[in-house]
Order: structure tokens, then C-alpha cells, then sequence
């Protein structure tokens, strides 16, 4: 009878070792604050000397589709953007689309608001718009792709935007009849087109 609850109590044991250690050997990605005051995202156990850290367990099919959200959190957390802008028309609905384009998050500065006027002022004594601002030392007045694109490798954007899961096919509808009593038919009107400005903001 000894032997039979040793074997038992071993058996109940190694269970209890396997639950505990299955979350466990998830891959894991740690956020902490160095010693530079940075926020730092890695798979790797942080130093010491971090603070405030967090872990977030993550499963092995996660880690390949959460890789360039990573990354591109990491580089927004060190080298934020701001772009300055307003209803330029192709240029700075281009240079709007190129940060689209590769998921980089940003914050618009509209040049036309007074508030906004001034700290285009105060960032490049002109007042010239679209410019691009990375971070506190990155900087390009006008649109250049080459150079935008090279400031945002800089900073450690990725070149593409993360995959976006597929959207769940949606049940087919069948559209409303029209009321002939009142003439309509049936469908939305169609909105009018923004009226979009030319040239840059003067003196």
C-alpha cells in the first residue's frame, strides 16, 4: 500500500509539473524601460537594471504574424511620427499613402489650424508643408519618397504593412424595393466630392 501511494503521489506530481510548466514554455516577449529610459519589446529575459516589466506569453503560431506589429511598436515607441500637412492634393495625399503603405503609425499636424501653423513654424522657421518628422532628430521638409522611405529604415519601421486577417464574408442581402408612391429609388444618394485646396500655406 505504500509503494501503491508513492506511486501515486509521483504520478499526481509530474501532472501538476506539466500544467505549470505548459504556459511556460510558451515563447514569451518581454516590455520593459532600460537603464536609457526607452521602452524595449524582446524575446529575450530583461537585465536587472530594467523597470516596469511586463510579459505577454505568446503561442507558436502567434509569434510569425505578431512579428512586424513588434517591430513596428518598438520603432514608434523610439522614433514617433508626426506629419505636417493640409489639403495639398496629390503631394500630400502621396506622402499620407506612403506611411499607409508600409503600417507606420502616425500623428497629422493639419498647417492650416493656427496651432498647427505654429509648430510647422517652430519645427523649420518656414512654412512649407508636407514635412516628415521621425522621431526628435529626423527630419524632411517636402515630399521626397527615397528620403522618406530611408529616414523610416532608419528608425526600424518594417517596409510593409503587417498582413490584416480576412475580413468574414458577409451574408448576402437583398436590397430594399423602391417606394414608387414616393419617386425614390430606393438607394443612397451618392455623397459629394470633397473640394481639395492647391499649393502651400503662404506667410
Amino acid at each position: 500500500m505504500a509503494r501503491a501511494a508513492k506511486r501515486y503521489a509521483l504520478a499526481c506530481g509530474l501532472v501538476a509539473a506539466m500544467i505549470v510548466a505548459g504556459p511556460l514554455a510558451q515563447p514569451a516577449v518581454y516590455r520593459y524601460v532600460g537603464p536609457d529610459g526607452r521602452t524595449v519589446y524582446s524575446d529575450r529575459p530583461p537585465p536587472d537594471t530594467a523597470r516596469n516589466v511586463e510579459t505577454k506569453r505568446l503561442g507558436t503560431n502567434v509569434i510569425e504574424i505578431d512579428a512586424v506589429t513588434l517591430a513596428t511598436r518598438l520603432a514608434s515607441e523610439n522614433f514617433p511620427v508626426t506629419l505636417y500637412t493640409f489639403a495639398c492634393g496629390e503631394i500630400c495625399q502621396t506622402a499620407e499613402a506612403t506611411l499607409k503603405d508600409r503600417g507606420v503609425p502616425f500623428n497629422v499636424v493639419n498647417v492650416e489650424d493656427p496651432k498647427g501653423a505654429e509648430r510647422l513654424k517652430a519645427l523649420t522657421g518656414e512654412m512649407t508643408a508636407p514635412v516628415l518628422q521621425v522621431g526628435d532628430k529626423l527630419l524632411a521638409k517636402g515630399f521626397n519618397e527615397t528620403r522618406w522611405q530611408a529616414l523610416l529604415d532608419e528608425a526600424g519601421y518594417p517596409k510593409t504593412a503587417a498582413p490584416r486577417p480576412a475580413a468574414p464574408a458577409r451574408p448576402t442581402s437583398v436590397p430594399p424595393r423602391a417606394d414608387k408612391s414616393s419617386g425614390s429609388s430606393g438607394e443612397p444618394p451618392t455623397p459629394a466630392a470633397p473640394t481639395v485646396g492647391g499649393g502651400y500655406p503662404k506667410d
